[in-house]
């Protein structure tokens, strides 16, 4: 199966301490490096999203209007 571009998709194991690692390609593609802060969002219907750093501002811009 030919995956679309830029479209991209990775497992991620929870330890015991509930932490996941995120895949080494994922942190290269989106820029993440030891000590950046992320956010995640969850849905109960729809799961769990990490947006990239670039959309924060307009996350938060949404979220407090």
């Amino acid at each position: 199966m030919e995956t679309p571009k830029g479209k991209y998709a990775w497992t991620a194991t929870v330890g015991e301490k509930g932490q996941i690692v995120i895949p080494k390609q994922a942190r290269d593609i989106f820029g993440i490096k030891p000590g950046d802060t992320i956010i995640i969002l969850g849905d109960e219907e729809h799961g769990i999203a990490i947006p990239p750093k670039s959309a924060l501002s307009d996350i938060f811009g949404k979220i407090f209007d």
